[in-house]
């Protein structure tokens, strides 16, 4: 774990949420207000249960599994092992 101020219970995975770009695959610029939240993240904890992500992978989640948690004004997500829809290279 690196200095992560949360430590995961049992199947848990904490993650920080990945920022998209605001540029759409044609090209086309958003303003920032108009992006939704990116359902990608990176593993930055994972409880001793979880043996299939670990920390440092980018995983896909399910959109409304997670608890937002924000500690040191950084925004933090928990949730379920089996909420993580895919690893991501």
């Amino acid at each position: 774990m690196t200095n992560v101020p949360i430590t995961p219970l049992g199947d848990r995975v904490v993650a920080r949420g990945i920022e998209t770009d605001n540029k759409t695959a044609s090209g086309l610029y958003l303003p920032d207000g108009s992006k939704e939240k990116s359902k990608i993240a990176e593993v930055v904890a994972v409880g001793k249960d979880t043996q299939e992500v670990k920390v440092g992978d980018k995983i896909a989640y399910k959109e409304y599994a997670t608890t937002d948690i924000k500690i040191n004004d950084v925004d933090y997500i928990i949730l379920k092992l089996e909420d993580v829809l895919a690893t991501i290279k």
